[in-house]
Parts: C-alpha cells; sequence; structure tokens
C-alpha cells in the first residue's frame, strides 16, 4: 500500500504544497475510485481497469463541479468545505447498503491483465511502482513548468496573482480535479489490490493520513510525498500495541513535525545537509 499512497500523497501535495489549496476530504475521492471499481466490475461485469478509468474520470467530474464554488473559499471555511464533501462520501456510501454493502463492504475478483491474473505481491509490486514512477516523473516536471509557477503564486495574495496574468480560478479548479483524478485511480487501484472495501476507506481518519503524509515529508516537496506516505503506512505496524489510539499518535506527530519541522522531514534534512557540507 506504500505505493498507492504514495502517488495519492504526491497528488495531494501539488494542491496543498504547491496551490496552497487545502483539503481535508480527499479520502472520499479515493473512496469514489474504490467503490465505482468495486461496484462496476462486481455488480455490472465491467473490465475491472475500465472501471477504474471510468471511477477516476466520476471523480474529476465531481471535482471540477464543486471545485469552482468551495475553492473560492479560503483558510478555515475551505478546510470545512472540503471536509463537508468527503463526509457526505462516506455517508452516502455507509448508507446505500443495496449498491456498496454499507458496513459490511464489498468484495472484488482478482484482477485480470490479458488473461493473466494478478495475484502475487510480485506482480503488484512492478504495477504500482510503474505507476509511481511515472506519476513522481509528471510531478518533478510539472513543477518546474510554467503551470508549476503558477501555482505556486497561488498561495500568496490572489490580488498578486491575478497582476501576473494568472487566471486563479481556472488554477485552482485545474489542479484540484488532477489531483482528485490520480486519488480516484489509486483507490481503485488499492480495492483492486486488497480486494475487499468497507466506507473507512472514506472516513474522517483517512482524510487526515493522507494530509499528515504531506505534512510530513514536507509541504512542495514530490520526494517528501513519498517519504511521508511511506512512513505513515508503516506507523500502524510498527505502533501495534497503540492501535486504538491513533487519533492520539497522529495529533502527536503532527504537532511535533510543525513545531521542530515545519518544513517537513525531507526539505528540513537536505537543508542540514547543505549546512553541513559548507
Amino acid at each position: 500500500m506504500i505505493g498507492i499512497h504514495a502517488v495519492i500523497a504526491i497528488s495531494l501535495n501539488l494542491l496543498v504544497g504547491h496551490a496552497g489549496q487545502i483539503s481535508l476530504g480527499h479520502a472520499g475521492f479515493m473512496a469514489i475510485g474504490a467503490y465505482g471499481t468495486a461496484i462496476l466490475s462486481s455488480r455490472y461485469g465491467w473490465p475491472p481497469l475500465l472501471g477504474v478509468a471510468v471511477s477516476a474520470a466520476a471523480a474529476g467530474g465531481l471535482a471540477f463541479l464543486v471545485g469552482h464554488p468551495i475553492l473560492r473559499l479560503k483558510g478555515y471555511y475551505l478546510a470545512m468545505a472540503t471536509l463537508g464533501l468527503g463526509m457526505i462520501i462516506y455517508l452516502v456510501i455507509s448508507n446505500e447498503v443495496w449498491l456498496t454493502g454499507g458496513p459490511d463492504g464489498m468484495s472484488l475478483a482478482v484482477l485480470t491483465v490479458f488473461g493473466t491474473e494478478i495475484d502475487s505481491a510480485a506482480q503488484w509490486y512492478w504495477i504500482v511502482g510503474g505507476i509511481l514512477l511515472l506519476v513522481y516523473w509528471m510531478a518533478c516536471n510539472l513543477v518546474d513548468a510554467p503551470i508549476g509557477r503558477a501555482l505556486r503564486a497561488l498561495e500568496g495574495p490572489d490580488a498578486l496573482a491575478a497582476s501576473s496574468g494568472i487566471d486563479i480560478s481556472w488554477n485552482k479548479v485545474r489542479i484540484f480535479t488532477v489531483s482528485a483524478v490520480l486519488t480516484a485511480m489509486m483507490g481503485g487501484v488499492g480495492a483492486l489490490y486488497s480486494g475487499f472495501i468497507t466506507p473507512k476507506s472514506a472516513d474522517f481518519m483517512q482524510s487526515i493520513e493522507l494530509i499528515l503524509m504531506v505534512i510530513l515529508g514536507g509541504m512542495g516537496s514530490v520526494a517528501g510525498a513519498v517519504v511521508g506516505a511511506g512512513i505513515v503506512t508503516m506507523l500502524p505496524q510498527v505502533l501495534t500495541s497503540l492501535e486504538h489510539h491513533e487519533s492520539l499518535v497522529y495529533g502527536l506527530i503532527l504537532i511535533l513535525v510543525m513545531v521542530f519541522m515545519p518544513k517537513g522531514l525531507v526539505p528540513t534534512l537536505a537543508q542540514l545537509a547543505r549546512r553541513f557540507h559548507r
């Protein structure tokens, strides 16, 4: 799951770390990808990969539609609006038992590609690893491209960005949509990998974990998103004795990072390394 979470963290980092637009509802997009893939493939017999593509497109369409009004908000208001969106998706998934299975969840068949069943860890490593490398490369190029500079301008005052000729509204909606599509795509891939999904994939704590990956690794750092995803994904396995106190652990980590490493782990270590070499 580290590779899957890493791709999602990279996509969320483009929105939060580069464009400065907070989202506390990205687990909802992840769930749209997961449940969309499960419903289309298990209930309607669609090819799983087509289900992933259609579900990702649906998440992108939703992000585009709600992005225009939501992204006009700032700060806490934007955070609450995206949180509300995530909660709506969670409630729909939990309550529409006839379609989603409700709290009992849904199972998915083994993914088959060109007649070959993808059922081994090694096969999934190659697939997810390839996707991660591609998205990592695209994100690095995007950051250095004109659109990357436009996104960084969105972190400042809107008036300053507008004076530079940047279409503020369009760029916010565009990166929100791209982030949602990538998140939903990996939600679908994650569902096929695990073979079973529950509404927990859309709950508030899942969104917090995704945000924590970005903040811990370093906002604005593509490598940081990967490192943060790795650490947060492995934490439950390391802290098995504290599984009932995950919220407390995540809260403490978030506080410590913000106090002692406000730039995140990777940018802070890079800065220390530069000082050491001097």
